[in-house]
This record gives structure tokens, C-alpha cells and sequence, in this order.
């Protein structure tokens, strides 16, 4: 029996036991992962160059992939870094790193997710008060506090979890470091202060989540009453990305965290993981940027005057 003072590293799941199909993990991951950071980074690149696009959505929007990109980063490297390794292992304060991040980078997204509700519900149900109510001074606060609150959760759930004494071994039953798999290694009836504080989690995620669909109830009812067909395509081209969105987002976090424990398996951890960390990020510049015909056209601007800059300097060159 050991606990958690002589432990100096955890031992993460391995994708698979043979080689050839941890190369092939490797390369799946290598694929999202790329993809995500190309998507979010033109996201972040169109709407800093664009100033079309400097409105309270697109700020808002901006935030977004930039937590996307800090999310998908606090897990699939290390991952990636181990199979080529070929080692499981992950140092304590990395592990407990990871966990900060991870959670915080989640905690974030959540709020201004709730937020953009917030902001679709002003635009579209009190368009005459908009930019009083969403004023460059609002979101600057409204982004404070939604950075803010993601970093008290973060060292609330992180300082909870590495104050338990584990005695369970070292083996994480997951891909990065997971607080339900840590809790799994402790031996304490202390555990029970992390379920607190994660059940106080699951009432503010609630409030939340109720927020949001209060919000797109007022606004679908609204949209619905508008005589103009292009008022409501317009409408529905804004709102319907971040409902797909929030809940691709919370579907998979709440199956993964709140589902029980007698369905349980590590494959089934292993894809809800999957699903709710590794997915969104590399999903979320694709559903935006499908309906979103200014972003479209601000990405579209943007390639073609880097490639029409590109065949200036090859042509100058070639003069030269």
C-alpha cells in the first residue's frame, strides 16, 4: 500500500497493446489535433485582422477557440508524446497540471457559452437595448468573470483531488488525467469532499444549462413571430451553430461524468473522453464557419490575399 506523498508519477491508459494499432491511434489523434488547430487558429486569425468582425459575437467567438485550442492542447500531446515513447508515464505536477488546465480551459468555455446565449437573447429578442446591454465595456467584464470563475473552479477541483490520500497504485484507467479516475485510486472517506465539490459543480452547470434553454426559447419564439423569411434565416444562421454546439458540449461531459458506475468499462471512459474533449475542439471551427457567411467570406479574404502575396513574392523573386 502506498499513498499519494510517495507517489512521483502516474501510469496513463495505453491505447492499445501492439504497436502497430498505438501507431495508428497516433496517427488518428495527429489528424485532429492538426485539424483543430488550424481550424480555431483561422477562427482567431480572421476575426483579430477582420474589423467587420470586432462585434460583441465574434469576441465572444474568439474566446472560444482560443479555450478550444488551450483544451485540446492540455491532453493530446502528452498522449501523442507517450506512444511515440512507448510509456504511460506522466510526473505528478504534470499530471496535476493537466487536471488545472484541462478543468479550467473547460470551466471557461462553459460561461461564455452561457454567455453567447446571453448574447444571441439581447441581439435578437431586445435588438434596441443590444448595445447598451452588450456594450464593449459589458463583455470586457463578462469575459473577466467567466476567466475569473474558471480559475477558482480549476483550484477548487485541483486542490481537492491532490489533497486525497491515494493508496489505489498509480494507474490512471484513462488518456490524460481525469479527476473521476483519480478518485478511483484514493483508499479515504475524504473522496467525499471532491464529490461535494463536484455535485456543486453539477447544480451550477444545471443553472447554467437552464439558462440557455430559457434563452433559445425566448429567441426560437421570437425568431418564429418575425415577418421577414431573411430576418429568420438571418436569426437562425447565428443561433443554430452555438446550439449544436453547447450541446455537443454538455451531451458528452454529462454522460461521461454522470453516468453509472454499473455501465462503467474502460472503453466506454475511454470514447466518452474522447467525445467530450477531443471532439468539440476540432468540431466547433466547422459548425461555426458552416452558417456563418461573414466568417466564410473574412477566411476566404484572408486565404486569398495570402496566396495572392505569395505569387507576388515568387514573381519578385523570380524577376530578381
Amino acid at each position: 500500500m502506498s499513498n499519494s506523498s510517495s507517489i512521483t508519477e502516474f501510469l496513463l491508459l495505453a491505447f492499445a497493446d501492439t504497436r502497430e494499432l498505438q501507431l495508428l491511434h497516433f496517427g488518428l489523434f495527429l489528424g485532429i489535433y492538426l485539424a483543430a488547430l488550424l481550424g480555431n487558429g483561422l477562427i482567431l486569425t480572421a476575426v483579430a485582422c477582420d474589423h467587420r468582425l470586432h462585434t460583441p459575437m465574434y469576441f465572444f467567438l474568439f474566446n472560444l477557440a482560443l479555450l478550444d485550442l488551450g483544451s485540446i492542447s492540455t491532453t493530446l500531446p502528452k498522449a501523442m508524446a507517450n506512444v511515440l515513447g512507448d510509456t504511460r508515464a506522466i510526473s505528478y505536477q504534470g499530471c496535476a497540471a493537466q487536471v488545472f488546465f484541462f478543468l479550467f480551459f473547460i470551466g471557461v468555455e462553459y460561461c461564455f457559452l452561457t454567455i453567447m446565449s446571453y448574447d444571441r437573447y439581447t441581439a435578437i429578442c431586445k435588438p434596441l437595448h443590444y448595445g447598451s446591454l452588450v456594450g464593449s465595456r459589458a463583455c470586457a467584464q463578462m469575459a473577466a468573470a467567466a476567466w475569473g470563475s474558471g480559475f477558482l473552479y480549476s483550484v477548487l477541483h485541483t486542490a481537492t483531488t491532490f489533497s486525497l490520500p491515494l493508496c489505489q497504485g498509480n494507474a490512471v484507467d484513462q488518456f490524460f488525467c481525469e479527476i473521476p479516475q483519480i478518485l478511483k485510486l484514493s483508499c479515504s472517506d475524504a473522496y467525499l469532499r471532491e464529490v461535494g465539490a463536484l455535485l456543486l459543480s453539477v447544480s451550477l452547470v444545471f443553472g447554467c444549462f437552464v439558462f440557455i434553454v430559457f434563452s433559445y426559447v425566448q429567441i426560437f419564439w421570437a425568431v418564429l413571430r418575425m415577418p421577414s423569411e431573411q430576418g429568420r434565416h438571418k436569426a437562425f444562421s447565428t443561433c443554430l451553430p452555438h446550439l449544436a454546439v453547447v450541446f455537443l458540449f454538455i451531451s458528452t461531459g454529462m454522460v461521461a461524468y454522470l453516468k453509472p458506475p454499473s455501465i462503467s468499462s474502460p472503453f466506454m471512459d475511454l470514447v466518452l473522453a474522447v467525445l467530450y474533449s477531443v471532439v468539440p475542439p476540432a468540431l466547433n471551427p466547422l459548425i461555426y464557419s458552416m452558417r456563418n457567411k461573414e466568417l466564410k467570406h473574412a477566411l476566404w479574404k484572408m486565404m486569398t490575399r495570402c496566396v495572392s502575396e505569395a505569387i507576388n513574392f515568387h514573381s519578385t523573386s523570380a524577376d530578381d
